[in-house]
């Protein structure tokens, strides 16, 4: 399989988060971002948040409990 140069103009910031990333995987740049590509193409992202939103929808019900045990014990109240 051939390569391709591709070229792309991100903020400063944003790069300097993918080389972080890419090194810390020990991947090149373009080995990151290839990856990044594939996982979105493969759906994981929003299976990912599907099955976040699954596991609020479950224990949502704890999280409130707890915030308003904490807002009891504080004495805090809501606006």
């Amino acid at each position: 399989m051939g390569k391709t140069q591709l070229g792309a103009r991100v903020d400063d910031e944003i790069a300097e988060l993918a080389r972080a990333r890419a090194k810390d995987r020990g991947l090149s740049l373009g080995d990151y971002i290839a990856s990044l590509v594939r996982d979105d193409a493969d759906g994981m992202r929003q299976r990912g948040l599907d099955a976040a939103r699954r596991f609020l929808d479950d224990h949502q019900a704890l999280f409130d409990e707890a915030e308003d045990a904490e807002q009891r014990s504080t004495g805090a109240h809501a606006a």
